[in-house]
């Protein structure tokens, strides 16, 4: 019923809409079969082979137990899929029919009715083929046959007479992270990973469109359109622009038509944090004597961004510059949020980038080792205000540079280019991920015995692409004002000076380097686009790995598969013994990997911050997961806050009072990261004891203007605390603006959490509504943690002695259990 119902409503709406129409084929009955049986099986389009196969009972769900191992045969078979497809007379009297699939991964020949059409080589190009003359009225057959990609990378790369990190994966225009990352499963997938459609037109159609911004100003933008159109007969025609008319004249063939546009009392696009990130809605038309043909409509924002780097007495700058202000960039990187991508849904892609606007953030890295995420990625940026940083899909290997491997690129360079530009979100296109520094840091060459020639390929190979191909391809497909190109990051890697000085910076002394936290206070880079610390996810998504009653223990085989760094455990035991003591209790213990992960993010981010505008950005790493994994992510697969995005959140506020101890003294600064500048800022501190004491109490003796950053005086870390034990005291600051305003408020510990002499805390929680409580303490409750299957609107929070704090439910919950420091110190 479901084949028969979508054919008729397909007849209808061509019927209906007789010069250009489109009939979704992924909505047909399809079949998928490895290319060695010969019995069919259901399948989903879009979808990848994993998911029909898990669908159909053939292989276990492998993101439990460890399952993953079990299902890596997949890769390496060859896989079949088709439909039968029912065309009309009146379907085929339609001039023009094209074939379109947005994206086969990936090696892939397309039959219909028997005729090859097309060989396709390229996960992220979208693959157009007139078939008129192939289709028929009745039943049709579309027939997708894939090849291994796996298999089709080793014979690629036997053709290069040297080896290549992570071979095979660089041959292959295929999303890299399913090979295998140090946060992800090996899954190499295959599949109809996008949708299949019809496109049914006559006279002429549009092929894309390009805005272009050449003045914004208060009184008005004026704006470029261009049109690609595709003509099938010479003529008069008619665009139109919400409702203005341009008469046009086309050639046959191919024609791009430029038209201006121009809007009135511009509101403009402004970041989050900034004000409203205000959108337009430009419906473009094009008619022939007063009929519609074709209708498409862009949703643009008007905003003027620039990358600025000037050489300075320290080296060079580099920051962006918003509607002509410096905008100093709060963010993270993103990763695909799952490793079937089909299944992400627009739900998720909201709600991720809804979190990143909670958090306060501005900036989103796309990182290049995944994929060029679906529209409504990009959408939710627009409607948000986040900007993002796109990389290319090249990522931590060496690529080739033959002629085939070149167009392939252009392509797929045209096709995302053209596809993404109008966002307002778009900020820069970033030529791949840390490829320069593996070429330069990694000692590939020396460990797979790389000859001079060699060595000297791969650096040539590197050039091609990334400094000629891919920027070549943006000037050619992208509008003026969308060409911000970058060509690695990070420009310098981390193991060098001028990885600080400038350019963008990936810092992972902590971590790989296994340096402490407080290095981050010496290692300051111009902008941080990568950095980050491995914590556990949540208890609900830990559960998750168990496909039946979860063992919650760190010898567990289903634990330590789903932590894919060979020595994250080693790592994470090790910084916690540095700054907690380390709980035997599970439950305890991903507590505190939690809180070690953002202790140590916080750290960074606090040191960026200080350092404005010498420091104009930073990115940690990384959002979200593809999986349920321990990892760097801030959110973890199933959606759940870590205790780094609640400290990120706190982190990123666009006003804040940071502390840095040195050699005895603090430092306190005032940071504002805001449009608005605020007149008689004072600093008030109270030096507290655990019990609520008042040791001292103290407010700066000048009034300052908050623009950028101001500098307080200096403290003695001896005078505040005295005659007192420092593990038993905490240091409570206010930033007060004009009208007593209290601007921005924060806790600095004069000691490691290890060492604070706490108390146990009798909290105690009321309920005031299905969805909201509020929870009390006596005395300083530590890193309070609620536990409970709903979001909190804050958790992993101090609470002050005697005080109380309101917490939102997104839920009802019948009970909410806490715990807080106190509890793992005197487990």
């Amino acid at each position: 019923m479901k084949n028969l119902f979508s054919y008729i409503l397909a007849l209808f709406y061509t019927v209906g809409f007789s010069q250009s129409s489109e009939r979704n084929l992924s909505l047909e009955k399809w079949n998928f079969k490895n290319a060695k049986d010969q019995n069919w099986l259901p399948a989903k389009i879009p979808g990848v082979v994993h998911l029909d196969l898990m669908d159909n009972k053939i292989i276990p769900d492998p993101y439990k137990d460890e399952n993953e191992k079990k299902v890596q045969w997949v890769e390496n078979e060859d896989w079949d899929y088709q439909t039968n497809f029912k065309v009309s007379s009146k379907e085929l009297e339609n001039k023009n029919i094209d074939l379109i699939f947005y994206g086969l991964d990936t090696f892939s020949e397309i039959y219909l009715n028997g005729k090859l059409l097309k060989k396709t080589d390229n996960m992220f190009r979208k693959w157009e083929i007139p078939v008129k003359t192939y289709l028929k009225v009745g039943d049709n057959l579309l027939q997708i046959k894939f090849k291994s990609a796996v298999s089709v990378g080793k014979e690629l790369a036997k053709k290069v007479p040297f080896t290549t990190p992570e071979s095979p994966r660089s041959f292959i225009r295929k999303a890299q992270y399913q090979f295998g990352w140090d946060w992800g499963p090996r899954l190499v997938t295959a599949g109809v990973w996008k949708d299949v459609k019809l496109n049914f037109w006559n006279q002429a159609k549009l092929e894309n469109v390009k805005i272009e911004q050449k003045v914004l100003t208060k009184q008005k933008a004026e704006l470029n359109i261009y049109t690609g159109i595709l003509a099938d007969k010479e003529g008069r025609y008619s665009v139109l622009i919400n409702n203005q008319i341009k008469n046009i004249q086309l050639k046959k063939g191919k024609n791009t038509i430029q038209i201006p546009f121009t809007i009135r009392n511009p509101k403009l696009w402004q970041p989050n944090g900034w004000g409203d990130p205000n959108l337009y809605n430009l419906k473009i038309s094009l008619q022939k004597e007063s009929k519609t043909l074709v209708e498409k409509t862009e949703r643009i924002g008007l905003r003027t961004i620039e990358l600025i780097q000037e050489k300075d007495e320290k080296g060079k700058s580099f920051y962006f510059k918003v509607n002509g202000n410096p905008m100093y960039a709060k963010g993270t990187n993103w990763i695909p949020s799952d490793s079937f991508t089909p299944i992400i849904t627009k739900e998720k892609y909201q709600k991720l980038i809804k979190d990143s606007k909670e958090a306060n953030m501005n900036m989103i890295r796309v990182w290049g080792g995944g994929i060029y995420e679906d529209d409504e990625f990009y959408n939710a940026c627009d409607e948000n205000g986040i900007l993002v940083w796109q990389d290319f899909m090249f990522a931590g290997s060496f690529y080739p540079a033959d002629e085939n491997f070149q167009k392939n690129v252009e392509f797929e360079v045209k096709d995302q280019v053209e596809r993404l530009q109008n966002h307002a979100s778009i900020a820069l296109w970033c030529g791949n991920n840390e490829i320069d520094e593996a070429i330069v840091n990694w000692g590939y060459q020396k460990q797979f015995k790389y000859s001079k020639e060699d060595s000297l390929q791969v650096w040539k190979d590197y050039k091609k692409i990334f400094h000629e191909v891919i920027p070549n391809a943006i000037k050619k497909y992208a509008s003026n004002d969308k060409q911000i190109y970058w060509e690695s990051s990070p420009s310098i890697g981390w193991g060098h000076k001028e990885s600080l000085t400038e350019g963008d910076s990936h810092y992972w002394g902590v971590w790989w380097g296994e340096q402490p936290f407080e290095i981050y206070n010496e290692k300051v880079p111009r902008f941080a686009s990568e950095y980050g610390f491995q914590g556990m996810p949540t208890l609900e998504t830990t559960k998750s790995m168990f496909s039946e009653k979860p063992d919650f223990s760190l010898r567990n085989g289903t634990i330590k598969a789903h932590e894919k760094h060979s020595k994250g455990w080693e790592i994470i035991d090790l910084y916690m013994k540095r700054d907690y003591k380390i709980p035997t209790d599970f439950v305890k213990y991903n507590y505190v990997s939690q809180l070690l992960q953002a202790r140590g993010m916080q750290i960074a981010v606090e040191v960026h911050r200080r350092a404005k505008p010498y420091n104009m950005g930073t990115l940690y790493w990384q959002l979200n997961d593809c999986w349920p994994v321990v990892s760097w992510s801030s959110i973890d697969y199933l959606g759940n806050w870590k205790a780094l995005h609640y400290q990120i959140k706190r982190s990123f506020e666009n006003q804040v009072i940071l502390t840095e101890e040195k050699d005895g003294i603090l430092n306190f600064y005032g940071i504002n990261d805001g449009l608005k500048n605020f007149e008689d800022v004072t600093l008030e501190m109270e030096v507290n004891n655990f019990k609520g004491e008042n040791i001292l109490t103290a407010v700066s003796n000048q009034k300052q203007k908050l623009e950028d950053i101001i500098k307080f005086d200096s403290s003695s870390v001896a005078e505040l605390v005295g005659d007192s034990d420092k593990n038993e005291l905490f240091l409570n600051l206010i930033l007060r603006g004009k009208d007593e305003k209290i601007l921005a408020e924060t806790n600095y510990f004069f000691a490691k959490p290890k060492d604070l002499k706490l108390t146990k805390p009798n909290i105690k929680i009321k309920k005031i509504s299905s969805i909201e409580i509020e929870i009390s303490t006596d005395v300083l409750a530590k890193d309070v943690y609620l536990l409970g299957d709903t979001h909190f609107s804050d958790n992993f929070f101090d609470l002050l002695p005697k005080s109380s704090k309101i917490i939102k439910l997104s839920k009802p919950l019948k009970n909410v259990e806490v715990m807080s420091l106190w509890d793992t110190i005197n487990e």
